[in-house]
């Protein structure tokens, strides 16, 4: 049974209402989000009215601040927006939807003033607007929100998307708008790519930067954004439609032989069923003795090639990606398609290949992901003076998995680690390195033969004739 001081609701309410109300107001004071948050409980008693009342002041409030959000206060801001937004789609919405929506809509026009004063390298803040939009497109439809006008709302904002805060909006709103609004968003967006550029004197052209072929001016970069954005917008609208074609007519003739936008059109002919046309899209791309080649294009040739039911000509390709990168993904899909028994044949001879791959840190991130720490151990062993140590992201991780059943590897990657940070003088690495040393020392008790490697003792001794005069890494080990 829990204790009379244990915080949960059935205690606190023995405390009674009006010691709560005197706790609350307590606890509130000097504090402007709980203070905010008990207006809103105090207005949710009265009407959804004065719940929307109380969250357009604030959203106006918040539209005036001037203050700069640094990392300290994101957190702070995320929760006031958050509560906003919350209120909004799960308290307005239900009893006025179309309320809701102005309210949404204005909440979203927030983005520029909140951006344009944030410092947000998280991207926690645009997160808030990108689910606002899902939540736009559902309360225009559930409010019957006018097509055309609706439209009209969706073209403003997407004209003004500087910092990606409309990324999402048009598939949110596609079910709202339907056939009929997409259309009319389809043709403002015409109507503006056809509008004609005015090109100021150049007297009063400002310069906004220089590059190697001279100025740059602002008219310019603006103009190349206006056509960057109907670009994106008609894309949307086009796969919001389930128009492929008109999809594809949107990329420029010379970009479909880039691998990504191959891809992006093969996805969707497939999506179409129209898999033949998927496989000459990707074979516009010449992949001749590129080892770059993007994981996505060769996936939607995989999926491409089964569409057709051309399996054999899929396993092989995977099995010749795989070959490529040793991309685990590849592997997956490879073994998980063949027979009993033969899917442990494919596994072995897959081990083998990594083992002797050119790259023996490729084959390191190949073990770890697929995942086999024996096989991880023996590379690591048998090709130790390949390793290097300055791959510290690699080598981390890969430490920790083999120091569980594999000490010797674990001690050889800790010691690569260990000897680059010595041998280049990386000063700022000192810390990490004194406490890789300590985890060889940990790891020593465990290994029985070290071979050609050394001891410990011995290893430690070397460190010691060659890096003695680094005094900031060796204070750190006599200060752990």
């Amino acid at each position: 049974m829990a204790a009379k001081t244990t915080l949960n609701a059935k205690n606190l309410e023995a405390l009674g209402a009006p010691r709560l109300a005197e706790l609350l107001i307590e606890i509130s004071t000097g504090n402007a989000a709980h203070k905010r948050r008990l207006r809103l409980e105090l207005a949710g008693n009265h009407s959804s009215a004065e719940i929307a009342r109380e969250i357009r002041k604030r959203l106006s409030s918040i539209a005036r601040t001037r203050t700069f959000i640094d990392w300290r206060k994101v957190k702070e801001t995320k929760r006031d927006l958050e509560t906003q937004r919350k209120t909004i789609v799960e308290t307005i919405a239900n009893d006025e939807p179309a309320e809701a929506f102005e309210l949404i809509w204005q909440f979203l026009a927030l983005a520029d003033s909140i951006f344009a004063r944030s410092d947000d390298g998280s991207g926690t803040l645009i997160q808030i607007f990108h689910q606002a939009c899902a939540d736009a497109g559902v309360l225009a439809q559930t409010a019957a929100i006018n097509k055309d006008m609706l439209a009209e709302k969706v073209f403003k904002a997407v004209q003004d998307n500087g910092y990606g805060q409309f990324d999402s909006l048009i598939p949110a709103m596609a079910t709202a708008l339907d056939a009929a609004g997409l259309e009319s968003l389809k043709a403002l967006i015409v109507a503006w790519s056809k509008e004609p550029k005015e090109k100021p004197a150049k007297k009063d052209r400002k310069v906004i930067g220089w590059s190697s072929q001279g100025e740059i001016y602002e008219d310019e970069v603006f103009g190349r954004h206006k056509d960057r954005t109907i670009s994106y917008v008609l894309q949307e609208i086009a796969d919001a439609q389930g128009d492929v074609d008109a999809y594809i007519a949107l990329q420029p003739e010379e970009t479909r032989a880039a691998p990504m936008v191959a891809a992006e059109i093969a996805n969707r002919l497939i999506s179409a069923g129209r898999a033949d046309e998927a496989l000459t899209a990707l074979d516009k791309v010449d992949t001749k003795g590129r080892n770059d080649v993007p994981f996505d294009w060769q996936l939607a040739r995989v999926e491409a090639l089964e569409a057709l039911e051309r399996e054999d000509e899929a396993q092989a390709f995977r099995w010749q990606c795989f070959e490529q990168s040793l991309n685990d993904e590849h592997l997956h899909a490879y073994v998980r398609r063949l027979p009993d028994f033969d899917d442990l044949e494919a596994e072995e001879k897959a081990f083998a290949y990594a083992q002797g791959f050119p790259e023996v840190h490729r084959a390191l991130y190949f073990f770890l992901r697929w995942p086999s720490p024996a096989e991880a151990a023996k590379l690591v062993i048998k090709r130790r003076i390949e390793l290097d140590g300055d791959y510290y992201e690699l080598m981390t991780p890969a430490a920790e998995v083999l120091s569980e059943k594999h000490p010797l590897a674990a001690t050889i990657v800790l010691r690569a680690m260990v000897d680059f940070t010595l041998e280049s003088a990386r000063s700022s690495r000192y810390k990490h390195a004194a406490r890789h040393l300590t985890d060889c020392q940990s790891l020593a008790k465990q290994i029985d033969d070290f071979g050609s490697i050394g001891s410990h003792e011995a290893y430690v001794a070397n460190l010691r004739r060659d890096h003695g005069r680094k005094s900031g890494f060796w204070s750190l080990l006599r200060d752990s």
